[in-house]
């Protein structure tokens, strides 16, 4: 049965879907467009992917699968590891700077938090006014920055952990881990599907979270 009325309520998880498309995603690809531009590979600026644009990172597939069923994707950069000097190296660079990008705007969101003084006015119970929505977006913005952070760290192809664990590995270990990746993925998909991926990682944004706001506790309410 529809609504008779739409009401903010309502349209929250639809606006949370629409940041996580055309803000947290698109901040993520271009740190990794901007990490091998300056390591210099420009394959990802001859794309037109070195740009905060959302719609240059939008994957309309991804984006369909994020609004139905709650995940989804963004277009992969392109990188050419033969325009390195550093090859294993700078991949690993190129890797992490889009998760740390993740990490980087979830703490940078807390410090505004704090500032605004988050901490003590949001409660998570709607009052229907401005002020909570603005907060409750803010958490969203935070929380899905740290999901998408611990997740894109896992060590699995094609996520960007997977390419951090290559670099660490002998040689052929990472033959035999790359060998069977497509195992490791299938594994992963099917955690997934059965929430299984869920547990771990929600506790790993609570600590996470938590220690972010033991770091900026001692920062002026100044609104």
């Amino acid at each position: 049965m529809l609504p008779t009325e739409i009401t903010p309520e309502l349209l929250l998880p639809y606006l949370v879907k629409f940041m996580i498309i055309f803000l947290v995603n698109p901040l993520h690809e271009f740190a990794h467009a901007y990490a091998a531009h300056k390591l210099g590979d420009d394959t990802a600026k001859n794309a037109g992917r070195l740009t905060i644009d959302p719609l240059t990172h939008v994957d309309p597939f991804g984006a369909l699968f994020l609004l139905l069923f709650g995940y989804g994707w963004a277009k992969p950069v392109p990188v050419n590891p033969a325009n390195f000097k550093h090859k294993n190296r700078d991949m690993l660079i190129v890797a992490i700077a889009g998760p740390l990008t993740n990490l980087l705007a979830a703490f940078l969101a807390t410090i505004a938090f704090q500032m605004c003084g988050g901490f003590q006015k949001f409660n998570y119970v709607s009052d229907g006014s401005s002020q909570y929505y603005f907060f409750y977006m803010l958490n969203e913005f935070i929380s899905i920055n740290l999901v998408l952070f611990l997740f894109n760290m896992l060590p699995v192809p094609p996520l960007d952990g997977s390419r951090v664990l290559n670099y660490f590995l002998p040689p052929k270990a990472a033959m035999w881990y790359l060998k069977y990746s497509r195992i490791f993925y299938g594994l992963m998909f099917f955690l997934m599907m059965v929430d299984v991926l869920g547990i771990p990682i929600a506790y790993g944004c609570y600590y996470l979270h938590a220690g972010m706001k033991w770091l900026v506790q001692f920062l002026p309410v100044v609104i």
